[in-house]
């Protein structure tokens, strides 16, 4: 991990009252850009060739001579090759010039690798580093090592494909496709084997990643991605937020639900077994009744974050869930750093936070809230690592 003198150091240079809110563009970076506008901070996107449009061009800001935003949210893009080319010393050394707090999502992990975000990505991240690897499932402190720290419930694991008896899902990487899902379900030994071994006909799995697959019992009931946040500078009132839920639509597993069982039957070969590839989000809310206990899996996480990652979380998070039959929550993932469903919350914030700050508020506001306090206070240093 980057001695964090060396990220302070960095900080020390800035010149926080012109200080810039960055992200990856891609992912979640629209919110992020969206609520750091409405807060008064420009924005750059950092893109990769060939996919910077959204960025350039469709949400370009377009400010009025006072300054203020007209239409937009990206001030600025700064063009790559490739996203990893962000780790550059100097790509670093010119966003550290434009004071830059940068915002990790999922994206910029996924692009950049893991190794490079830890030890050699000197800027002030906003968010909690040294639980940005949590995210990656066999890892030896991966976030399923932590959920049983906290006490938290997640879903039966299946240790052998051998063991399966009752509908299971399959979880492992896309043979193509290596940042998306190549996940199927089976409810028996048996199936297991007719699935994976048309899936690696297909191409769609590899078999040798099956061997480092994590397999668990299927949760039948809806999915809750809950949005929440930690204040680490609150000191009066409640550090832990509920910003907002949503749910994912998934290619091609939703289109296939939606065909009657008998159209199901009559599918080609290539089209019976469905993909898990997110495509897209909604928003959701839950019945009043179980919002106390999604706080208390939030509590729980928090507090095992801090004993088993210091400082712990820093700002948003996604406990990703299940509920069953009997109103019982199961995490079966978790994103230590702003969700990638927070968009639909983009501008017209969600009803819990807006509730909340009697503001619209998304992730994104809530999270360039946090860092104009901590510019505002001079405590940035509580909320970067």
């Amino acid at each position: 991990m980057i001695d964090r003198k060396k990220v302070l150091a960095v900080l020390e240079k800035y010149d926080l009252e012109e200080a810039k809110v960055g992200v990856l563009g891609s992912h979640s970076a629209l919110d992020v850009c969206d609520g750091a506008t409405e807060e008064g901070f420009k924005t750059i996107a950092v893109c990769q060739e060939g996919r910077d449009l959204t960025y350039s061009k469709y949400f370009k800001a377009h400010r009025n001579i006072d300054g203020s935003v007209r239409r937009g949210v990206v001030d600025e893009v700064l063009l790559l090759k490739k996203f990893k080319d962000i780790m550059d010393p100097k790509v670093m050394e010119k966003l550290a010039k434009e004071s830059v707090l940068f915002v990790p999502n999922r994206s910029f992990t996924s692009y950049c690798g893991m190794d490079a975000v830890e030890n050699d990505f000197a800027l002030p991240l906003v968010g909690s580093r040294n639980l940005l690897r949590s995210e990656d499932r066999g890892g030896e402190r991966d976030y399923y090592w932590l959920l049983e720290k906290a006490g938290l419930p997640f879903p039966r694991k299946v240790s052998d494909p051998e063991e399966i008896n009752s509908l299971t899902i399959v979880k492992l990487h896309h043979a193509k496709k290596k940042l998306e899902r190549g996940f199927f379900t089976a409810s028996s030994f048996k199936e297991y084997n007719e699935k994976s071994g048309k899936l690696i006909a297909q191409g769609v799995i590899e078999e040798g990643d099956l061997k480092g697959a994590r397999m668990e019992e299927y949760v039948i009931g809806p999915v809750f991605n809950l949005d929440f946040f930690y204040s680490p500078l609150e000191r009066s009132d409640e550090r832990i937020e509920l910003i907002g839920i949503d749910w994912r639509f998934e290619s091609s597993l939703d289109g296939y639900v939606r065909l009657p069982a008998a159209q199901q039957m009559t599918l080609a070969e290539n089209q019976v077994i469905p993909e898990y590839t997110v495509c897209g989000h909604n928003s959701a809310t839950l019945r009043e009744s179980l919002l106390e206990d999604a706080f208390r899996l939030a509590e729980k996480y928090v507090k095992a974050t801090q004993e088993h990652f210091p400082p712990g979380i820093i700002g948003p998070f996604c406990l990703q869930t299940c509920v069953d039959k009997d109103l019982k929550f199961h995490i079966y993932d978790v994103a230590p750093r702003i969700g990638g469903g927070t968009n639909v919350h983009v501008a017209v914030g969600h009803p819990y936070g807006n509730a909340l700050w009697r503001s619209n508020t998304s992730t994104g506001k809530r999270l360039a809230m946090e860092i104009r306090r901590a510019v505002v206070e001079g405590r940035v240093e509580e909320i970067v690592t």
